[in-house]
């Protein structure tokens, strides 16, 4: 029987394995120009790798971003899942990215909305206006009756947990929960932040990396390693709202802005719970024990205390985070 004839290059490869070659060799090239354009971007546009990375991270938690008028704000949030609603508010300097690494542990079982606090992020900001505790927490409002947002379990870090503790003051008839993490507005020990502060330095004022990193050891058990153009990117970034930062810390360095909780916890009758990392380096853990023997007319109170972290739980430990926040709004 003849044999079938193999076809073949004149350098005598089969028609495969040239096939195979031609295929590699155009991986090669796109990974080549792939690689090429990562470089650049890195090098001319790192503010386009920090947006690529916050997609890929809201993708992941099954989040996506909205905007909304309400009030005299344009908000930008995140919103996913289907369930209960928990709303999570961030703190200070920072933006609704911060919840992204955990809420992709929370939008299978509940409905998630993590807002641009207003001033903040990509949320609008109205020249000199009020972005103090009380004006936020107004703000708050508008926002929840343009979502109808009823019931809803409300999680504060920092600066949001002093806004979000007003708020349920005010709205108990909105918030079904209250979740105070490492939270602005209670008495606690001074720390070297204190001090520092006292001092009359702003630790959120960036003039070089060194001053970038200074704050992520503060606010980090173990800081990230962030690469250095992304570094001048958040340089950049903090240059740009310098005066909007400097004049609402100023604000919020006021007695009656950073003890806002203290005179009214003892009011809120919701479920409330106090989350602190042990090793928190701003906000002192003693605030946990002014929240605690403040609450007198809370139906249930708890407070949960984390190891292997600093000032930002749901960053350095996002699915233990996660987790206390699923037992407390299914407890409650």
């Amino acid at each position: 029987m003849a044999k079938t004839p193999t076809l073949a290059s004149p350098s005598g490869r089969p028609l495969w394995q040239r096939l195979l070659l031609r295929r590699l060799k155009f991986l090669v090239i796109v990974a080549a120009v792939l690689g090429v354009a990562a470089g650049g971007t890195y090098l001319f546009a790192p503010n386009l790798l920090i947006k690529g990375d916050a997609a890929r991270k809201a993708m992941t938690a099954h989040m996506e971003k909205q905007t909304i008028v309400a009030g005299d704000t344009t908000w930008s949030y995140y919103e996913g899942g289907n369930g209960p609603t928990i709303v999570l508010l961030h703190g200070f300097a920072a933006n609704k990215e911060t919840w992204l690494d955990m809420a992709k542990s929370l939008s299978d079982h509940f409905h998630v909305v993590a807002p641009d606090l207003p001033g903040w992020g990509e949320s609008s900001r109205n020249g000199n206006g009020d972005y103090g505790i009380t004006a936020q927490a107004a703000r708050l409002e508008h926002f929840a009756q343009a979502l109808n947002l009823k019931g809803f379990l409300l999680v504060g870090h920092s600066m949001g947990g002093a806004i979000a503790g007003v708020y349920a003051s005010e709205h108990p008839e909105r918030v079904g929960g209250l979740v105070l993490m490492s939270s602005l507005g209670l008495t606690f020990k001074d720390n070297d932040f204190v001090r520092d502060v006292k001092a009359g330095k702003d630790p959120f004022i960036f003039n070089d990396r060194a001053d970038l990193e200074s704050l992520l050891a503060r606010i980090f058990l173990k800081a990230p390693s962030i690469p250095g153009r992304i570094e001048d990117a958040l340089l950049d970034r903090n240059q740009q709202d310098r005066s909007f930062i400097e004049r609402t810390f100023n604000q919020l360095k006021e007695p009656a802005q950073a003890y806002a909780l203290d005179p009214i916890i003892g009011k809120l009758g919701m479920p409330v719970l106090g989350v602190w990392c042990r090793d928190d380096r701003i906000i002192d853990i003693s605030a946990l024990d002014t929240l605690r023997a403040g609450l007198k007319s809370s139906p249930a109170i708890g407070a949960t205390v984390m190891n292997g972290c600093g000032h930002m739980p749901m960053i350095e430990k996002p699915d233990e985070t996660a987790q206390i926040l699923k037992g407390f709004a299914l407890a409650h």
